[in-house]
C-alpha cells in the first residue's frame, strides 16, 4: 500500500505536516519522499551531533534529483516557530555587511521538517556558531580540518583511497587523527579535529599538505583547481577550510541517480578499495552498518 499523500505527524512534541510522500524523488529506483523522510530519522542520531550549532545550506530538490535544484542558504520565512535560525554577516565582496538567517539543525524534528523541503543535502561549514549574530569569513574558528579528495575522469575513488593513504601518516606524524568519508559522489574526504586557529590558518595548513601531496605523488595529486590539470588525478581541495565554504555532511544523501550517502568508512575499507562499487552506499546500506560500527566519525565530537 502506498503512503497517504499528506499526513500531520508528531516528532519529539512538535507537530510536522508531511506532504506529498508518495512522490518519487529518485527515479531510477523509485525512492519516495517517504523514504528520504525515514531515512534521515533512523540516522539522526549519528547525524545530528555532525551538524549541531552549524549553519546549515540546504541543497532541495523539490521535483527530485532530475529536476531543477537550488542551494538554500535563507531559511524559509514559513517555517515554525521552534526551528532555530542564526544570522551571518556576509564579509564577501559583493553581499559585504549583508546577513542572511541560517537553519540550525539541532534536532529530530527540524531534521525531518528540513528533509520535507526535499533538502535532501545538508551542507555544513567546519566552524560552529558562537553567538545570536556572527560573521563568516578567515576568523572563523573551526573545529574540523578537511581535505576534499575529488577525482579528475579517468581517475576514480579508488585513486582517491591512494591519496588518502599516503596522506594519512603525514597528518598522525603532526598528531592529527584522520578520518575518511565517502563524499556520496565519485570523491572522498578526510577530515581530522583541530582546535585554536583560523578558518585562514586552517586553509593554510591543508594547502600546505596539498602541496606535500603533490610533491610526492606528482602524477597522482593536484592542490589547483583548473580543470585541464586535474584529468587523471585526485585534486586536494584544501579550500573547503575556508569560513565561507561548507562541505556536504556525514551522513547526508546525495542527490545521484541512486540516494548514495556520504557515509563515514574504516581505514580497512580504504586500503581494501579496488572498485568504485567498493565504496558505494545508499540510504538502505546505513541502518546494518550503524549498527555494526557506530558513528565511525565519532572521534571528531568534543
Amino acid at each position: 500500500m502506498s503512503p497517504p499523500d499528506s499526513v500531520a505527524v508528531q516528532v519529539e512534541g512538535q507537530t510536522l505536516a508531511l506532504s506529498n510522500l508518495g512522490k518519487v524523488l529518485y527515479p531510477e529506483t523509485g525512492f519516495t519522499k517517504a523514504e528520504v523522510l525515514s531515512y534521515y530519522q533512523q540516522v539522526a542520531q549519528v547525524l545530528l551531533p555532525h551538524i549541531a550549532d552549524r549553519p546549515l545550506t540546504l541543497k532541495r530538490y523539490p521535483d527530485g534529483v532530475d529536476g531543477q535544484a537550488f542551494f538554500a542558504k535563507h531559511a524559509p520565512s514559513h517555517r515554525p516557530p521552534w526551528v532555530r535560525t542564526v544570522r551571518i554577516v556576509s564579509t564577501s565582496s559583493r553581499a559585504r555587511g549583508e546577513t542572511v538567517d541560517y537553519l540550525v539543525v539541532d534536532d529530530l524534528p527540524t531534521l525531518i521538517w528540513v528533509a520535507n523541503l526535499a533538502g535532501l543535502e545538508l551542507h555544513a561549514p567546519m566552524w560552529r556558531i558562537g553567538g545570536s549574530m556572527v560573521p563568516e569569513g578567515p576568523e572563523r574558528e573551526p573545529d574540523t580540518l578537511v581535505f576534499d579528495l575529488d577525482p579528475g575522469p579517468p581517475a576514480d575513488i579508488t585513486d582517491c583511497c591512494q591519496v588518502a593513504l599516503a596522506l594519512r601518516p603525514l597528518l598522525e606524524s603532526d598528531g592529527l587523527v584522520p578520518l575518511a568519508k565517502t563524499s556520496g559522489g565519485k570523491g572522498m574526504q578526510l577530515y581530522a579535529r583541530i582546535s585554536g586557529m583560523t578558518a585562514g590558518q586552517a586553509s593554510d595548513l591543508a594547502h600546505d599538505y596539498a602541496n606535500r601531496m603533490t610533491a610526492e605523488l606528482p602524477s597522482l595529486v593536484t592542490p589547483r583547481m583548473t580543470k585541464s590539470l586535474r584529468s587523471g588525478k585526485v585534486f586536494i581541495d584544501w579550500s573547503q577550510n575556508n569560513g565561507k565554504k561548507t562541505t556536504v555532511a556525514p551522513y547526508s544523501l546525495r542527490a545521484r541517480s541512486m540516494p548514495t550517502v556520504s557515509t563515514p568508512l574504516t581505514w580497512d575499507e580504504v586500503a581494501k578499495c579496488e572498485t568504485v562499487a567498493d565504496l558505494t552506499f545508499t540510504a538502505d546500506d546505513l541502518p546494518a552498518r550503524i549498527a555494526e560500527h557506530g558513528d565511525l566519525f565519532a572521534p571528531l565530537l568534543s
